[in-house]
């Protein structure tokens, strides 16, 4: 996932702006850490570069 993402990436639950924390690079991308709503807290994972960005209760399901 490219840093950059950042700026256009929002929370699904409640479309507030959303924070990397624990973040590891790798050739200058992110692919690993989590993404965390500023807002309801919420967190995302990003895993092998991908963001996972379906609400907690379809993430469950997935």
């Amino acid at each position: 996932m490219k840093e950059s993402l950042l700026d256009i990436v929002c929370c699904p639950v409640d479309k507030a702006d959303l924070e990397l924390e624990g973040a590891e690079h790798e050739d200058g991308e992110i692919v690993a850490g989590e993404l965390v709503c500023v807002e309801c807290g919420e967190t995302y994972p990003v895993e092998d570069g991908i963001p996972n960005l379906l609400p907690p209760d379809m993430r469950e399901e997935a």
